[in-house]
């Protein structure tokens, strides 16, 4: 899977902060399953997720739901799935509001505990 690797470029310690090798693999390996789980039923590109310029409407929704089942979904900190994302860590929390706020709707909270529930299951030691 090679659309893959470019996440793993992405994750790099803040500055000042030093993280282990495991501990790094495993934000990585988070996200990655939060990007193609989103990128799958979205039907969006996973390179288009991760891209750095303004993107479309739908592009944008999609990247905000993975950075939400990420963070909520797989208890990553904002500030790695920030660093995923090659994002600021207030634009990982305006995702995390923003899909909070539209899972007031009964078919959409359906969709995300279901993203939740298979990133969940896929990082199970």
């Amino acid at each position: 899977m090679p659309e893959f690797e470019v996440v793993s470029a992405h994750l790099q310690p803040a500055p000042g902060r030093t993280t282990g090798a495991r501990a790094q693999g495993r934000t990585a390996d988070g996200a990655r399953i939060a990007i193609a789980l989103v990128a799958a039923s979205s039907g969006i590109a996973t390179d288009a997720l991760l891209n750095l310029k303004r993107s479309s409407a739908p592009v944008a929704a999609a990247r905000q739901l993975a950075m939400y089942v990420a963070h909520v979904g797989l208890g990553l900190s904002q500030a790695d799935v920030a660093r995923v994302f090659q994002r600021d860590r207030t634009t990982v929390a305006h995702a995390c509001r923003r899909i909070e706020d539209l899972r007031d709707g009964t078919s959409f909270d359906r969709r995300v505990s279901l993203l939740e529930a298979c990133a969940r299951w896929a990082v199970e030691d």
